[in-house]
Order: C-alpha cells, then sequence, then structure tokens
C-alpha cells in the first residue's frame, strides 16, 4: 500500500517500491524512477580461462590490458583481479608465470554487464582469453582481508 507524502496541486505523490509514482485527479499515474530505486550492483567472481598457446601473445598484449583496466578499477567496477596459475611460480618474474587464466571480482548490475566487460578487453579481442567459457557467479563475500 502507497504511502501518501506531498499533495503537488492536482497531483498526489505517492512511494512505491520501486519509487515513486505520481497519480492524476483523473486517476492515471505516472511511474517516477529515482536514484534509490536503481537497479542494484552486486559482485561478481569471475573466472575467464585462456585459450592453450597463447602465454606469449599474453605478455605481448599486457601492458595494453592493464592501462584498459584503469577506468574499471577507478569507478569501482573492479574490486580485485589477477592471473590464475597453472602452478606456482618459482618468481614474480611474468616470463616466468605459467597463465591458465584471470580471475576478478567485479561489480556490475548483471552478469550481461560483467560479460560486456570481459569482450571489450583486448585479452579477449587478440585471443588470448576464452570468453564463451568463462564462468561469471554473484558473490557474497564473507571476509575480506589484505596481503
Amino acid at each position: 500500500m502507497a504511502l501518501r507524502l506531498k499533495q503537488l496541486s492536482s497531483h498526489l505523490l505517492t512511494s512505491s517500491s520501486n519509487g515513486f509514482a505520481r497519480t492524476h485527479p483523473t486517476g492515471t499515474t505516472q511511474s517516477i524512477r529515482t536514484m534509490a530505486s536503481a537497479a542494484r550492483k552486486f559482485e561478481f567472481l569471475v573466472v575467464v580461462p585462456d585459450f592453450p598457446g597463447m602465454r606469449e601473445k599474453r605478455l605481448e598484449v599486457r601492458p595494453t590490458h592493464f592501462a584498459g583496466l584503469k577506468p574499471h578499477i577507478d569507478s569501482g567496477a573492479f574490486q580485485m583481479g589477477g592471473a590464475v596459475l597453472s602452478e606456482v611460480p618459482a618468481d614474480d618474474e611474468p616470463s616466468s608465470l605459467q597463465f591458465a587464466g584471470s580471475t576478478i571480482i567485479a561489480v556490475a548490475e548483471s552478469k550481461e554487464e560483467v560479460l560486456a566487460i570481459l569482450k571489450n578487453d583486448i585479452y579477449a579481442q587478440s585471443g588470448v582469453w576464452d570468453v564463451e567459457n568463462a564462468q561469471i557467479w554473484p558473490l557474497k563475500a564473507a571476509f575480506r582481508k589484505a596481503l
């Protein structure tokens, strides 16, 4: 049941579960979406495998990939990300890493939004990522601890 908030000349403004509704004296209703009723963003755990044999291509386009991440990091769309490795490395030099894919914690309104971001990344466009086999799950983190 709507709560009457305010009488505005000949229009009644009422709250609803998805914003406000304005009811004209004739009985017609117009929905008014507010920031509070904007689509809800949620965290997603993303795992994107690499295509086999793409290690050299990954290293080649890596600087472009990192540059492309910056807007997503700055906007808060990406909370965490990094390479998935097929084995524990002997050191942290990129040339000695055995890449298996990437993982990201993304904040978005939907899996489709996350997928669109992935498809626009240089890793996807240059054939490093196998985006069609990406796994994207809604995530409800129980804790976070910095390294």
